[in-house]
């Protein structure tokens, strides 16, 4: 126990935050609708009119957003109904099919997707996007046509890739109907039609992780139309996000390089992580607000009546591509606007972690959050290239105390802290000579309060306030994954820790706001966990006050999330457990020592509780110092008097709510808390 995690990060599924359970919860009520909208949308995709099918469509890809309609047209067959259209003989309607489909996708979250599949909305998708492939080159027979084949394409692969993302049956049919060549011929799009290159390269990214059917299908083109996009040279932004998610791809499918490739090709994937982290977010997104309202500004002059009469046709008219184009982004952003409106300017909607594809006609939002998308990739793959191939990803309930006194005897833990042993040498060297830790640190920082403040001004960029600190919770993980996989001198040596451990510790007592973040506390406690263990191990002194320590720790174990507890435990017992090598350090410890005490007596999580007496088993194992701070704080009579009440208390709820392994720790933590119990007796007997 008390080990730092090696993170593997793998991004979170697409979730409308319980959305299907909220709806299917509803039904009895949309049930009473007897002349439903969504009744009368549905027959009108059987019109023969093609207009009125179109039409049809686009009301549907606009209805579904609101998440109390999706039962109605699920109860309707709504799946069934809009499926044969995307074979539909008007392009338009094709479009405005796939993009209702999509909608649907991800405004009904996974169980939704799961349930398009087994309706086998692939079969005609499969079909779709094969016969818009062998339409990119042909040229188009109505050039006045509003719908273009990669218009069509653009949708159909927005659709597989939410199918792909929220469901493993999905996944399994992409590998079995051989889609990944549609992707590439998508994905060489790239110099034409950007937007439909980053849908495909989205999904490849998707489809490509831990995938391992698909290895087998990986050819020399797909190898060769990635590095296509990593060479490619256009500066925009979603070019840097379409490099940025080339990369993952690549990295995901590393096992299918060749070996002769393969130096030339990581060299390449990490040059293109580093290059998105190069760039500046906190100058360029108020620069890209600036040229906003210079823009609209402008076009504001220059406007009269006419005009501005034909742009309102014409946005009616193209009303449902707001929707489906860049639907996942549009949905997300006037969720958050209606909610600012409904709570007075707070926005509830937290947990969508969904594509940073935004509405046309607001070209500057959508590059800045083009570049926050790349950045958080970025260091999304950066994470899993640090991190142990071990298969297994569980915390610490792994291991319990015992294992790790015998195996980490000369404080090195489980966690990869041998480095680089879990790291290939290309990789090591790859990410020194591009200073990829450097570069990880500086995203670790708060968000550039210019940028913050242009983007809280202007209503509809207020949602890169969240992406921007997601970008630096994702830097902390990637942190804490780069301090247990590389060596102490590739850090900057003793000094580097130590400048490390004040940036950590600035970021913590900078505002009281922050412990309440708990995205934040997770990636910090983490990072700090695994900074101060390595500092530990290597006899670095801490330059973190004990009263600092204790503050942190105190915020952190009122957290709710488990795991953030869990880490700050640790950290008290690392910071105890060096401590009582000091001379004088017995009231600090006295200190340490009470707080892991009430920990252990009164949190309601077993595993919580578990880790402060893990915790304390290591403070006050040894030393003097330690002897004394135990006697002052009765430290023999309170661990005699809990151990009772933590042994009633695993037998009674341990089957329950713990998993095997967890109990399997609890249970040797109860061992080592007799024997604890034991070592104090024996001390005072002398």
């Amino acid at each position: 126990m008390g080990k730092a995690k090696n993170n593997k990060f793998k991004r979170p599924r697409f979730s409308a935050g319980g959305l299907v359970k909220e709806v299917m919860d509803n039904e009895d009520e949309v049930e009473v609708e007897v002349d439903s909208p969504a009744a009368e949308h549905l027959e009108k995709l059987q019109s023969p009119c093609a207009d009125v099918r179109e039409c049809a469509c686009a009301s549907i890809s606009r209805m579904v957003q609101q998440s109390q309609t999706i039962p109605s047209f699920l109860q309707r067959d709504a799946v069934r109904r809009l499926g044969p259209l995307l074979l539909d003989p008007c392009v338009a309607v094709r479009e405005t099919a796939a993009g209702a489909l999509r909608n649907l996708s991800v405004c009904g979250g996974p169980e939704v997707c799961e349930d398009m599949v087994k309706q086998d909305i692939l079969t005609p998708l499969t079909k779709l996007l094969r016969e818009c492939c062998s339409g990119f080159d042909v040229s188009p027979s109505q050039k006045n046509s509003k719908s273009t084949v990669e218009d069509v394409a653009n949708e159909a692969v927005n659709l597989l890739w939410n199918l792909c993302e929220n469901s493993s049956r999905a996944v399994s049919v992409f590998n079995k109907a051989g889609l990944l060549d549609v992707l590439v011929l998508c994905l060489e799009r790239h110099e034409q039609k950007v937007e439909l290159a980053l849908s495909a390269a989205h999904c490849l990214h998707t489809v490509t992780e831990e995938n391992a059917e698909l290895l087998g299908s990986v050819s020399v083109a797909v190898l060769s139309a990635l590095e296509a996009v990593l060479l490619s040279t256009q500066s925009d932004m979603q070019h840097t996000l379409l490099r940025t998610l080339a990369a993952g791809s690549l990295w995901n499918l590393k096992n299918s390089i060749p070996a002769g490739r393969q130096a030339q090709t990581l060299s390449a994937l990490v040059a293109t992580l580093s290059a998105s982290l190069d760039l500046d977010a906190g100058a360029l997104i108020p620069d890209l607000l600036q040229a906003e309202v210079a823009r609209l500004a402008i076009a504001a002059d220059t406007s009269d009546t006419a005009g501005a009469q034909g742009a309102e046709e014409e946005d009616h008219h193209h009303h449902h591509h707001h929707h489906q184009a860049n639907g996942r982004e549009e949905v997300e952003m006037e969720e958050e606007m209606e909610e600012e409106r409904m709570n007075g300017g707070k926005t509830g909607n937290q947990d969508k972690d969904i594509s940073d594809l935004l509405p046309r006609g607001k070209e500057e939002l959508r590059k800045a959050a083009a570049l926050l998308l790349a950045q958080q990739t970025s260091l999304e793959v950066i994470v899993n290239m640090c991190c142990s191939e071990d298969p297994s990803d569980d915390e610490w309930e792994e291991t319990s105390s015992s294992d790790e006194s015998e195996a980490c005897a000369d404080g090195v833990g489980e966690g990869g802290l041998q480095s680089p042993l879990c790291l290939s040498a290309e990789v090591y060297s790859a990410l020194i000579h591009h200073n990829v830790p450097q570069k990880v640190l500086k995203k670790a920082e708060f968000p550039s309060p210019a940028a913050v403040d242009a983007c809280q001004r202007n209503a509809s960029w207020r949602s890169l306030i969240r992406k921007m600190h997601r970008v630096q919770c994702r830097a902390l993980t990637c942190l804490h994954n780069i301090l247990a996989a590389m060596d102490t001198e590739s850090l900057g040596g003793t000094a580097g820790l130590q400048t490390v451990a004040q940036q950590l510790a600035s970021l913590v007592f900078s505002s009281a706001e922050v412990v309440k973040e708990e995205e934040f506390l997770e990636a910090v406690t983490s990072a700090l966990r695994s900074l101060l263990q390595i500092m530990a191990s290597k006899n670095i002194p801490q330059c973190m006050s004990p009263q600092q320590l204790m503050s942190v720790c105190e915020a952190a174990t009122r957290c709710d999330v488990v795991s953030v507890r869990v880490n700050a435990l640790a950290i008290l017992g690392i910071t105890g457990s060096t401590l009582a090598k000091e001379t004088g350090s017995s009231d600090t410890l006295q200190m340490i020592g009470t707080a892991l005490l009430s920990v252990a007596s009164k949190d309601p999580n077993l595993v919580v509780c578990g880790e402060a007496l893990d915790a304390l088993f290591d403070v006050f194992a040894d030393g003097d110092e330690a002897e004394k701070a135990a006697r002052n704080i009765r430290l023999l009579t309170s661990l005699k008097a809990l151990q009772p009440v933590f042994k009633a208390k695993l037998r009674k709820e341990g089957r329950g709510n713990y998993s095997p392994e967890q109990l399997c720790v609890l249970d040797n933590i109860k061992v080592n808390l007799r024997r604890f119990i034991g070592y104090l007796e024996t001390l005072e007997r002398k």
